[in-house]
Formats: C-alpha cells, sequence, structure tokens
C-alpha cells in the first residue's frame, strides 16, 4: 500500500528517558494536527529529528529510541552537535531566516554554514530514500529542507514530491543578495508541487526562478528540463474546532475548576468592569514588531490619557534563540520599553503592562484569547501568523476585536480585521482607540464573516487540498511522460533505423545540436558534435540535412567541411555540399526599411537586446534582456508587426528568445517536404526546440520520428529533456 511520507525539521513527538527508559508521546497542535490525516489515518511516515543530538543520546539506549520513534510512525535522521550548530543554529536562522523575512542587517554568509546545511538535506535524503517504495509521495516542509527535494528527485525521478515553505518568500531583489541563490532554487525544483501561503510569496518565487535561472515560467508552471511544476498558494489554517471547544469549556468552568491566571483575569475584570485589556501573544523575535508594538502603545496612552487606568496590555513573549545575539539585544529592548513604560504611566492601583516572558500551557492560551477585549497582533513581517486565527476561533460569543498587520500572511484573509500598518506607531495608536470604542454589533458582525471563513479552510483542509493538487500534478505528469524518449522507445526507434534502407536525418541547431548562448555568434559547434554528424553522413544509406533560422553566411562557415545539406533562415536558403546556396522561394526585401526602425525603437526601450540581420529577415534577440521586460516587449512588438504586415505576405516567428520576421511563404516544413520530394525515404528523423520546427512536426509523413527539446505542447511524437539528450540520441545511430 502505498504511503505518504513526510518531511521536516523535528518530529511530531516528545521524547523522554526517566531510569534507562525510553517513551515517546505525539505533539499536538500546528502541522502535527493538519497533518494527522496524512499521517496516522493513512499508514503515513513522519521523517525528521528527535530532538536529541548523537552526543546526548546513550549508546545503550539507542535501539530504544528508534523503537519509540518507530511507534509513533516515524523514522528519525540522526544529527550531531555540530550538525546543529551549522544547519539549524547556523545557515537556516542566521541566513535564511533574516533573509526571508526583509532583516537583511542580521543575515550572515557564511560559507562554513552553507556546507554543514547540504550535508545535513543529505542526511535527510538518505534516510527518505531508504524508505520510499514504489507508488509514494513525499512531502517535505519548511526552509530548513530547501535542497531536499533535488536530492530525493535525482535519486527517485518516479517519486512525486511536494514542498510547503511556512515563512515568506522574498522578493526577487531581497533572494538575488543570497551567494548560494541557483542552489536554494534548483533544490525546490526537484519539487512537483511547490506551496506558499500567499499568492504575494508565490509570485515572488516565479518571478526569482525567471529571472536568476531563465526557466520558463507559465502563469504558475515552471518548465524545467523534462518537468513541468506546479507552484500555488495554500493558506495555513488551524483546527478550528478545537479552539473554540475549549473556549467554551472555559466559559463554563466555576471558580474551583478555573486556573490561577483566570481567577486573576476574572478579578481584574470584576474590580474595573470599564477597563479593557489588549492582548499580545508572540515567541521573542525581530519579526514579531513587538517593539514597535510597544512604542505603539506608549503613545495611544500619551496621545489618549482619558484611557489612564481604563485599558491594559497583557503582553506574552514566548523565549526564542535566546543563545542568538540579535534576540539578545531585542529581549533588552522590550525589557526597557516595559519598564519604560510602566515607570511612566502606573498608578498606586493601575499597572498598563503586564509583561510575561515565559511560555504557557494551552489553558492559559484560552484564558487569554476568551478573556481580552482586543488582539494586538502587529509583526513586522510574518509568513501566516496562526496566532490571529486562534483569537477568533476562541471569541465564542463574536466579541472582541483583532487588530492585524498587513504584512502577516494571515491578512489575506482576515480583511474584516483592522489592518495596520507595524511600522506606523502613529496608526497603531489610533487604530487601538478605534478597537477599544468598536460597537458590538460591529464586532460581531466583523468575526462573523472571519469565523465562518476560518471554520471552513481549516488546517485539515489546508493539507488535504495540498495533497489533491499533487495527486493531480502527479495525474499530469504521467500524461507528459507517455512521449518521452525511455529506453523502449529509444530502442524501438533504433530498429526502425537499422531496417531502413534509405534514411534522412533532419537536425535544427540552437537549442537542439547546440545549447542557447547570450550571444548567437558564440554558439559554434564543438570538434565532438561536427565529428557526430560527419559519421552519421558518412552512412551510405544515411543523408543529414542541418535546417535552422540561422544566416546561410554563419551556417556556412561553421560547417563548410562537413558533407551536409545545410538550409537557412528557416528555409529560405539551401546549399548542396560542395555548391552555392540557392534560393528556396523568390524573396521580397522591400518591407525591410520599413520594419527595421521599428525594431530599432525596441533595441533602445529594451536593454540587452539586439537585431541580426540576415539576407531575407530579420531577426530581434532577447535572451539578454530582463526576463519579465523580455516577453512584455516581445508581446508588444510581435503585436505591432503583425498589423503593419498584415498585408505584406510576412509571418513574425517566435522562437526561444528571439522575434523573426521573414515571408510567410517560407518555413521549414516546406523546405523539408521539398527536399524528400518524389524520394521514398523508409526512416525519416526530424528534431527542434522550438515552435518554428513545429511546421516540419507538422508537414513531414505521418511514419516519421519527430522530436521535441524540451517539454511543451507540440506535434512532434516524442521528446527529449535537452541538448544532452539530444547527443545521446544521435550518438546511438551510430554505434
Amino acid at each position: 500500500m502505498s504511503k505518504t511520507i513526510i518531511v521536516s525539521n523535528r518530529l511530531p513527538l516528545q521524547l523522554s528517558i526517566d531510569e534507562g527508559v525510553v517513551s515517546s508521546s505525539p505533539s499536538v497542535g500546528g502541522l502535527a494536527t493538519g497533518m494527522k490525516s496524512v499521517h496516522r489515518d493513512s499508514n503515513g511516515l513522519w521523517i525528521g529529528w528527535t530532538g536529541l543530538t548523537q552526543e546526548e543520546t546513550p549508546q545503550e539506549l539507542e535501539s530504544e529510541i528508534h523503537k519509540a520513534v518507530a511507534d509513533q510512525q516515524c523514522a528519525a535522521v540522526e544529527l550531531t552537535q555540530s550538525d546543529l550548530d551549522g544547519f539549524y543554529y547556523g545557515f537556516s536562522n542566521r541566513t535564511i531566516w533574516p533573509l526571508f523575512h526583509y532583516f537583511m542587517e542580521y543575515v550572515e554568509f557564511d560559507n562554513d554554514n552553507w556546507e554543514i546545511y547540504k550535508s545535513v538535506n543529505c542526511k535527510f535524503a538518505q534516510v527518505v530514500l531508504e524508505n520510499i517504495e514504489d507508488g509514494d509521495n513525499v512531502w517535505v516542509h519548511d526552509y530548513q529542507l530547501m535542497l531536499l527535494p533535488q536530492m530525493i528527485k535525482e535519486q527517485r525521478p518516479d517519486v512525486s514530491i511536494g514542498f510547503f515553505l511556512h515563512i515568506p518568500f522574498p522578493s526577487f531583489e531581497v533572494f538575488r543578495t543570497l551567494p548560494w541563490r541557483e542552489e536554494i532554487l534548483k533544490g525546490l525544483l526537484g519539487s512537483d508541487l511547490l506551496g506558499f501561503h500567499t499568492y504575494d510569496y508565490e509570485r515572488h518565487f516565479l518571478r526569482s526562478v525567471s529571472r536568476i535561472l531563465g526557466y520558463e515560467v507559465s502563469f504558475n508552471d515552471i518548465t524545467y528540463k523534462d518537468r513541468m511544476i506546479k507552484v500555488d498558494s495554500f493558506p495555513m489554517g488551524i483546527d478550528y474546532d478545537k479552539f473554540h471547544a475549549f473556549a467554551k469549556a472555559n466559559q463554563e468552568q466555576t471558580n474551583k475548576t478555573q486556573s490561577e491566571l483566570q481567577r486573576r483575569l476574572d478579578m481584574h475584570a470584576t474590580a474595573s468592569p470599564d477597563a479593557k485589556m489588549i492582548l499580545s501573544i508572540d515567541r521573542l523575535d525581530y519579526t514579531k514588531g513587538i517593539a514597535n508594538r510597544l512604542k505603539a502603545f506608549e503613545h495611544f496612552l500619551e496621545k489618549y490619557p482619558e484611557y489612564t487606568e481604563k485599558v491594559r496590555l497583557v503582553m506574552l513573549a514566548v523565549p526564542s534563540r535566546s543563545n542568538v545575539p540579535q534576540y539578545q539585544v531585542l529581549k533588552k529592548e522590550i525589557d526597557e520599553l516595559v519598564g519604560r513604560i510602566n515607570g511612566k504611566f502606573s498608578t498606586v492601583s493601575w499597572t498598563p503592562v503586564w509583561y510575561f516572558y515565559r511560555s504557557m500551557p494551552f489553558n492559559n492560551l484560552i484564558d487569554l484569547y476568551t478573556s481580552c477585549d482586543v488582539a494586538l497582533i502587529t509583526p513586522i513581517r510574518d509568513g501566516m501568523n496562526l496566532v490571529a486565527k486562534e483569537y477568533i476561533a476562541t471569541r465564542t460569543d463574536q466579541t472582541g476585536v483583532l487588530i492585524l498587520s498587513e504584512m502577516a500572511g494571515a491578512a489575506k484573509e482576515m480583511n474584516e480585521a483592522l489592518l495596520i500598518n507595524p511600522n506606523n506607531i502613529d496608526l497603531i495608536a489610533d487604530t487601538i482607540k478605534v478597537a477599544l470604542e468598536m460597537p458590538e454589533e460591529e464586532q460581531k458582525k466583523r468575526n462573523k464573516y472571519m469565523q465562518s471563513r476560518l471554520k471552513r479552510y481549516n488546517v485539515e483542509k489546508w493539507a488535504s487540498d495540498f495533497m489533491v493538487k499533487l495527486h493531480a500534478v502527479e495525474g499530469n505528469r504521467s500524461v507528459v511522460k507517455a512521449k518521452h524518449i525511455n529506453e523502449k522507445r529509444q530502442d524501438e526507434i533504433l530498429q526502425r533505423f537499422k531496417n531502413a534502407k534509405k534514411r534522412m536525418f533532419f537536425l535544427d541547431y540552437d537549442g537542439t545540436l547546440r545549447g542557447f548562448v547570450n550571444n548567437p555568434g558564440d554558439a559554434k559547434p564543438d570538434a565532438q558534435l561536427l565529428e557526430m554528424v560527419s559519421k552519421l553522413q558518412a552512412d551510405d544509406k544515411s543523408e543529414v540535412v542541418i535546417i535552422s533560422g540561422r544566416d546561410s553566411v554563419t551556417l556556412g562557415e561553421w560547417f563548410k567541411d562537413v558533407p551536409v545539406t545545410l538550409i537557412a533562415e528557416h528555409g529560405v536558403l539551401k546549399k548542396i555540399y560542395g555548391a552555392d546556396w540557392e534560393l528556396t522561394e523568390t524573396m521580397n526585401t522591400d518591407w525591410v526599411p520599413t520594419i527595421q526602425p521599428v525594431l530599432q525603437t525596441f533595441v533602445d526601450r529594451t536593454p540587452g537586446t539586439f537585431i541580426e540581420e540576415k539576407k531575407y529577415s530579420l531577426a530581434w534577440h532577447y535572451r539578454k534582456a530582463d526576463p519579465e521586460l523580455g516577453e512584455k516587449r516581445a508581446n508588444e512588438l510581435s503585436s505591432v508587426i503583425r498589423e503593419l504586415t498584415s498585408n505584406h505576405g510576412l509571418s513574425v516567428l517566435s522562437g526561444n528568445k528571439v522575434l523573426e520576421i521573414k515571408s510567410s511563404n517560407v518555413h521549414k516544413g516546406k523546405a523539408a517536404n521539398n527536399h524528400i520530394l518524389n524520394q521514398k525515404y523508409d526512416f525519416i528523423f526530424c528534431i527542434g526546440d522550438d515552435w518554428t520546427d513545429e511546421f516540419m512536426f507538422q508537414d513531414l509523413p505521418e511514419e516519421a520520428v519527430t522530436v521535441k527539446v524540451g517539454v511543451a505542447n507540440t506535434a512532434a511524437r516524442y521528446y527529449v529533456d535537452d541538448t544532452d539528450q539530444v547527443r545521446d540520441l544521435l550518438n546511438i545511430f551510430l554505434s
């Protein structure tokens, strides 16, 4: 039975060792809850680190620990303290975390940490590969494991892999500063489905793929080698029913069953019935905007002194990464701000800020959620922020006001909250006043919509939607691979070749025999390629035609010593070996003076583009241009040229990062068919990479072996991944 393998940095379990006896218990909440249906309810396996380094693990208890982990349907990745320091505390938290949250001043680019990050991802890959069986899916989670998808895909290309990033993906301008940007992107592109919390993060990722790697991006699809990768947004939810049920139970407690915290909160409410409580809950992190929040509350008390003794900020800061210098500085700043506010505004009977620096058990969180009138959640940058959702879920009477940073991913779903810019202190202060004075009717109206949405799209629905999409991608992938030249199809083609008495090869050049380069003049064939083509032509039964969009001078110079037929400029000119170039059709170039100035205008407006003048056509190249601007200008230019040439018998050919204007009565398909006219070939092989080659795929006889280079909609019968595989394929005919 196939299963889903979930991979995350930490396993969803708690290990305890008591007098030599190892026991484990499952974690609750968060990701563990959302993945329950994928993990426990469907025979899944969760792979991650136990929380114990190898140095902390007693050797005599290793087998016991592995058994305890296995009892929770998990498998452990063993890490040393050195691994943890470089991989987690180092690269993950001192490079990726601040960079992806736009805190460039805290980013450390340390090559040693990068090497450890790679090696630890490799350790995770080894454990995953040991546990993969045919038909399994893999779902990788978060920024600590961004190289893992590619490592798995390289060894098991048949396995469907999903990846979800739980933090923001930064804009291209920020991400490009990472020295290992290409490696990170390629690592992620080992996935078949990439998920983000919001469309903004998805868009940032796609832009980085396009601009850094230069891969083709169409809407939310990425073409990468022989694969189509889907990218989509899946806003993570919470276990709504759990929070709502616990909140209801909290309301029904008696004085005896209440927690000490709840009793104190109730005493405060009874003593000051008109006073309001504002809740702030966060992990102590520089991304959470806690300092700005305190400054805004201080400004609120200064600006609206009438709220003295009528409002209190209840602030819970959960300790985090206390060994990291930036967090130590932040802790000191928060302590000083709290002290300053309390010292400045306190009265004998009132302290404006209740400050807790600790973690709290779940029931105390419910106490705070249900007792506070306003939640003030103001992160500078946050992937999602589930605290905002948890607060709304616990408001059983639908009262309460949520003030939420527009920089949190949750803001995309929670438009009814009071959205603020977390850097605007004055705005936050004013919004606190709006929240405190909001009528109950308005509160209920807003919270009703948010609760309905959160209940419907909960954490289980999030996980389910992702898995449904992953299975759909798997189905689409199998359709595409139906035409891929695998070993079996290669053998069938080779057998047809061997049985044939008269063979014809039509070979495109750029993007097929030779990879693309920024400067077209640098794409000269290497000695190995020239030798391969010569050997193919040397067989008495075979004839080779190089059919290209290249100009005749360049093509003739490059293949002057190779005894093959050359067809240049998409079929306009033809040269039999040993003879001169000849026109295949009567050509008119009267249009060139009209069109060339138009192309020049686009060159002037689009840095990195240039015009290539051929005898009977003009080409506008944009490979070196900014990818997004290049595509935009190409679409614009194509429309302009088509309008200008609609009555002049011209066509616009869209190649790989090039637009070519030429006579519409000549194309590669017509040239290829004319070449084989009145001759009987029992094996015709044609290969090309862009849509100018589609004319050949469509026009050649049905029995021809037509091959597309790369994955795309095509009339060809087969496809190969790239130019390297083109050479491998052609070499089988020489064996």
